[in-house]
């Protein structure tokens, strides 16, 4: 009894002391980004109407010049067309799996799935800039690094998650639905789209919001094959620039407590932020979810 009492003793402890110290790690890592992503607002010059609305990007200007409205806008421009070209591919992906796809069907598609998630960004960007790139510059136009290449590459590293949660979530509709709306005389494609799809439309959101999540935060596949021109995205073919894209090439080169140093601590809180913001989407998503059932 005492060797009982005593497990469980540090069993409770260990829990408690593993959960104490993930919300150290994570209170830390964000007051560490929030400290140093706002020191560049205390700089003369620098304020935050500059820093998110002007375009000019000069750290050894006097004034600095700080503008990081074409960074935000890249990483804006870049996510939302992946999601563009991803969204109705990954949907129409959960639809076969969940509901049309026989066993054996199955069995081939979410091993494939399972593949594109397990392959490391550098290979994306290789094949981005192997195949991608030369196909848009000798088909399309422009130098091939562009926007364009950036959007179909990050669509096809986003696909598996939409893929997945949505069909998980296609898959969790209980089954008594389907058999109404059968049982009803509406045909099995109306029972897919106007039934089964709604129902799970809560999951569906989700997967968009996390593929929308990891698309602001992929930083290599996009790099490689982008372009890395500072410069508003207002073409296709045009090279452009993404926040995740300045800050793993510059942040080597610069000297920590520096304005351009300074300015890539910035665009990581704003990241920080964003991720933030999905986190609460998906929470209020699946809280009415909750609600619903």
């Amino acid at each position: 009894m005492i060797n009982v009492e005593l497990s469980n003793k540090i069993g409770k402890y260990t829990t408690f002391f593993c959960a104490i110290l993930i919300i150290t790690i994570t209170m830390a890592i964000i007051l560490v980004i929030a400290y140093k992503g706002l020191a560049i607002f205390t700089r003369d010059g620098v304020s935050l109407r500059n820093f998110f609305l002007t375009t000019k990007f000069n750290p050894d200007a006097t004034p600095p010049e700080m503008g990081a409205a074409t960074f935000i806008a890249g990483s804006v421009a870049v996510s939302l067309l992946a999601l563009l070209f991803s969204a109705p591919f990954g949907i129409g992906l959960a639809i076969f799996m969940a509901e049309i796809s026989r066993g054996w069907e199955r069995k081939i598609m979410q091993p494939v799935i399972e593949l594109f998630v397990g392959i490391p960004s550098v290979v994306y960007g290789w094949i981005g800039i192997s195949v991608l790139v030369p196909f848009i510059r000798n088909n399309i136009g422009g130098m091939g690094f562009s926007l364009l290449a950036g959007g179909i590459v990050l669509a096809i590293m986003i696909l598996p998650t939409i893929a997945s949660v949505s069909t998980d979530s296609l898959r969790a509709n209980p089954a008594d639905i389907r058999e109404g709306s059968l049982a009803l005389g509406v045909t099995r494609w109306q029972t897919i789209l106007m039934v089964m799809v709604p129902a799970a439309m809560p999951g569906i959101l989700t997967s968009i919001v996390l593929a929308l999540a990891r698309a602001f935060g992929e930083a290599l596949a996009v790099q490689m094959v982008i372009g890395n021109a500072i410069r508003m995205p207002t073409s296709l073919l045009a090279p452009m620039n993404t926040m995740t894209s300045i800050i793993t090439m510059d942040m080597s080169g610069t000297v920590m407590g520096a304005v351009d140093n300074d300015v890539l601590w910035t665009l990581a809180f704003i990241l920080l932020l964003i991720s933030v913001v999905f986190i609460l989407i998906i929470r209020t998503i699946n809280r009415g979810r909750t609600a619903m059932g």
